[in-house]
C-alpha cells in the first residue's frame, strides 16, 4: 500500500472516530463537570503575555513553547514562530514560515524546528529567527520535532519515524510501522535516552532504535488491540513519554499506563488506565489525564495509586505536568488548574482567556509557560505570599 493511500485512510479513520465519538453516541454524551469554588492555598501570577498569532481551536494541533535555556519559543497555527526572553518576555525575533503549522516547535543545538500541515519539517536559527532549511517528510506531523545532538526526529501520522541531519534537513533513516484501521487524532511524542531514541506507534508498540542508525534495538506491546470492531481495537500510544533516569514511562489510549526499562523493553509494571495525552514524573509519581479526565498519580517504584481527582470530568485535560509542588492541566475553557502533587487536591485556579487549552503546559526552572489554542502565550510564577520574619539587628544585639 502506497503512502499516500496509507494518509487518505488515516483522514477517513479519523472521521469516523469523530462521527461515533470518543465516548458513546451523541444522544449519551454528558456535559463537562462544572467548575466547584475551593479556597486558594497559593497565589499564581501573570508575569507577562503576548499574542503569537492566528488560533488553532478544534483542529487539534500540537504547538506548545519550547525552550532551550536561553529563549522559549512557540508558534502559532498561522505559521508565526517567536521567540522570548523568559524573565521579561520581550519578543527578541519573529518569522512568518508562510504556512500553516501542526506541530513545534522543538528546540537545541541552536536551532527551532516546526512541523508544516503540508508535510515540511522547518528549521529556524534560534538566535535571529532566519530559516536555515525546509524538506518534505510526506506526511502531516502531530508529534513536537526532538532535537538530539546533530538528529532531528519527527514523527509522522502514517507511523513513520524519521531522523533529519540537524545541519541541512537530509534524511539520515526512517523506520516505518503498519498503520491500524482506525486511530485517534494525536500522535506520540519520542523520547531519548543516552543513544538510544523511543517512540509510540498507533498499533500500541513502544520502538527502541540507536539514534545514529536507526536500528531496532527492541520493540513492546504496550496496549494490545481488544475486541473485535476497529473501534474497540483503538490502542494507540499517544501524547508525551516520559524518562526518569533509566525508566521510560507511557500510556496507551484503551490500554494502560506502564514503566519500560529502556534499555531493554521489559514492562516493569503496568496499570489498566487509558489516556491519550501520555504522561509526566517526577521522582516520586507517574502523572496523567484518562480519557474521561480524571487526573491521576502514581508512583514510579511500583505503579501504586497515590491519588486521583475526579472534580473536571469530561473538560478535555491536558497531560498533567510538575510545578514546584503542585501538578497542572488545562482545559476546554481556558483555565489552569494547579492541583497538590501530594493528595490531589485543588490549590489554585487561573484562566489565560476565553480559548481552550489543549497544548500542555511547560515548565522551565520556576515557571510555567501556558500556549491556547486561540494563539496565546503566558508565563506564571508562583508567588510566596508567606509572611516574612524579621531578622534581629545583630549590631544592635552585640552593642
Amino acid at each position: 500500500m502506497n503512502r499516500g493511500v496509507r494518509i487518505a485512510g488515516l483522514i477517513a479513520a479519523t472521521s469516523l472516530l469523530a462521527g461515533c465519538g470518543l465516548f458513546g453516541d451523541d444522544e449519551e454524551v454528558l456535559e463537562p463537570m462544572e467548575l466547584a469554588e475551593f479556597d486558594e492555598s497559593i497565589t499564581i501570577k501573570r508575569i507577562w503575555s503576548d499574542k503569537l498569532g492566528g488560533d488553532s481551536e478544534f483542529l487539534r494541533v500540537a504547538l506548545r513553547p519550547a525552550g532551550d535555556g536561553k529563549r522559549i519559543y512557540a508558534a502559532s497555527r498561522d505559521g508565526r514562530v517567536s521567540a522570548y526572553d523568559p524573565e521579561s518576555g520581550r519578543r527578541l525575533w519573529r518569522s512568518d514560515v508562510e504556512t500553516e503549522l501542526s506541530a513545534g516547535p522543538g528546540a537545541g543545538e541552536g536551532h527551532v524546528i516546526v512541523m508544516a500541515r503540508d508535510g515540511y519539517a522547518i528549521s529556524l536559527d534560534a538566535a535571529t529567527g532566519a530559516e536555515q532549511w525546509r524538506v518534505d517528510v510526506e506526511a502531516e506531523s502531530l508529534s513536537v520535532p526532538l532535537v538530539k545532538d546533530d538528529t532531528v526526529i519527527v514523527q509522522t501520522i502514517d507511523n513513520r519515524l524519521q531522523a533529519l541531519s540537524v545541519f541541512d534537513g537530509r534524511q539520515r533513516w526512517s523506520l516505518e510501522r503498519s498503520m491500524p484501521a482506525l486511530t485517534v487524532r494525536h500522535a506520540a511524542v519520542p523520547a531519548t535516552v543516552g543513544n538510544t531514541v523511543i517512540a509510540g506507534f498507533d498499533s500500541g508498540r513502544l520502538v527502541a532504535a540507536e539514534l545514529d542508525t536507526g536500528a531496532v534495538i527492541w520493540e513492546a506491546m504496550l496496549s494490545p488491540p481488544k475486541g473485535r470492531s476497529d473501534l474497540d481495537r483503538l490502542a494507540d500510544i499517544d501524547g508525551w513519554l516520559a524518562v526518569v533516569g533509566q525508566d521510560l514511562y507511557a500510556a496507551g489510549y484503551q490500554g494502560r499506563v506502564a514503566a519500560v526499562a529502556s534499555e531493554s523493553g521489559q514492562i516493569l509494571w503496568s496499570r489498566e488506565i487509558s489516556s491519550y495525552v501520555g504522561v509526566s514524573a517526577d521522582w516520586n509519581s507517574v502523572y496523567t489525564t484518562r480519557d474521561d479526565g480524571e487526573v491521576i498519580a502514581l508512583t514510579r517504584r511500583n505503579g501504586a495509586e497515590v491519588w486521583r481527582n475526579g472534580s473536571l470530568l469530561r473538560r478535555e485535560l491536558t497531560r498533567p505536568v510538575p510545578f514546584a509542588t503542585t501538578v497542572v492541566v488545562g482545559d476546554l475553557e481556558g483555565y489552569t488548574h494547579f492541583l497538590s502533587n501530594i493528595d490531589g487536591e485543588f490549590q489554585a485556579r487561573e484562566r489565560f482567556g476565553k480559548h481552550a487549552i489543549t497544548s500542555d503546559p511547560l515548565v522551565i526552572a520556576n515557571r510555567l509557560y501556558v500556549q491556547s489554542d486561540g494563539g496565546g502565550i503566558a508565563a506564571y510564577v508562583i508567588v510566596d505570599d508567606r509572611p516574612r520574619r524579621s531578622a534581629p539587628d545583630i549590631a544592635e544585639d552585640e552593642a
